[in-house]
């Protein structure tokens, strides 16, 4: 749990230093699982979600909550554990039809929640223990549910995936901001399927995606699916 509360702080500490600076991310043209802007694949690895039940695990400033419930009929709740995050959310995007912008803890909430049919996350998930994370997403999605989720391979100091399930510390911040600790899981893909499949899901794909322009920072996109 100390992890959740470095986490926390350090969300917490960006959100109200995007408020205070007054920045809202552009609206996107689709879903980017890397680095905004960078090449690779988008929205098209949620399939058709058209009336379908989402999660957003770690949906941040909400925009792409929003891009799915309005351009692909999606009825997503963005849950979002940073009280600035989910303040960013709900002041652009709150009267969104289709999007309900929910402030908790995900793992939480996947506990009590109705089944959904897919929960996806953008370098949310990276920020909690997976055998705390995984449990949950088990119990929150329907039989064959999917989840699709995007973590780091490479981190911001240029240091490869762990081989074993545990976290590292960084500093991460923007100009302007004091840096801030961190706790991730950067894990192999060998280990995220390992993990994933002790917990009851079969891993789909997993796809590296290097950012443009020289960026050391390595990406991973998983798919997976829950056994029936």
């Amino acid at each position: 749990m100390i992890s959740d509360l470095v986490n926390l702080r350090a969300w917490t500490a960006y959100g109200r230093f995007q408020i205070d600076r007054g920045f809202r991310p552009p609206e996107p043209a689709r879903l980017h699982w890397g680095a905004p802007g960078a090449d690779g694949p988008g929205t098209e690895l949620l399939g058709d979600i058209a009336g379908r039940r989402l999660l957003d695990a770690g949906s941040g400033a909400g925009h792409y909550a929003a891009h799915l419930a309005t351009r692909h009929g999606a009825l997503v709740d963005a849950v979002d554990v940073s009280p600035t995050q989910h303040r960013r959310a709900v002041t652009r995007y709150g009267a969104t039809v289709g999007v309900r912008y929910l402030l908790g803890d995900v793992v939480e909430h996947l506990r009590r929640c109705e089944p959904y049919d897919l929960v996806y996350s953008i370098h949310g998930l990276g920020f909690l223990d997976p055998r705390r994370s995984l449990p949950a997403l088990r119990a929150g999605l329907r039989p064959e549910g999917r989840l699709v989720f995007s973590v780091l391979h490479t981190d911001l100091h240029r240091r490869p995936p762990s081989t074993d399930v545990r976290p590292r510390s960084l500093r991460v911040g923007l100009t302007g901001m004091e840096p801030r600790e961190v706790h991730m899981w950067v894990l192999a893909p060998e280990l995220w399927e390992d993990v994933l499949t002790a917990h009851g899901f079969a891993v789909d794909a997993v796809d590296l995606l290097p950012r443009p322009d020289g960026d050391p920072v390595v990406d991973q996109v998983v798919r997976a699916r829950l056994r029936g």
